[in-house]
């Protein structure tokens, strides 16, 4: 089982009951988890430019897209206008 002084421990217990992974697995997805999730709003706005912009998207749609994911993340970013968002990604 996982060691007793992991701050998630009632999660990985319950992903090793519930699921395939062994302790180790469950313990990394975890810490995989949570490093998604405490992403700023900017390194967001960066990461999701670069893999749209990587799939051919223009700024325009980028922009749109991104602001409408960013309320859907774990900590709800402000309303953020597209020139905001070039701000973050061009400086």
């Amino acid at each position: 089982m996982p060691t007793p002084h992991h701050p998630h421990e009632d999660l990985l217990v319950h992903l090793v009951r519930t699921s395939p992974l062994t302790p180790g697995e469950a313990a990394r997805m975890v810490a995989d988890v949570l490093a998604y999730f405490s992403e700023t709003t900017e390194e967001y706005v960066r990461r999701r430019h670069g893999e749209l912009q990587a799939r051919g998207l223009t700024n325009e749609r980028i922009f749109d897209r991104i602001t409408a994911e960013l309320p859907a993340r774990r900590v709800a970013a402000p309303a953020l206008s597209a020139r905001q968002l070039r701000r973050i990604v061009y400086g």
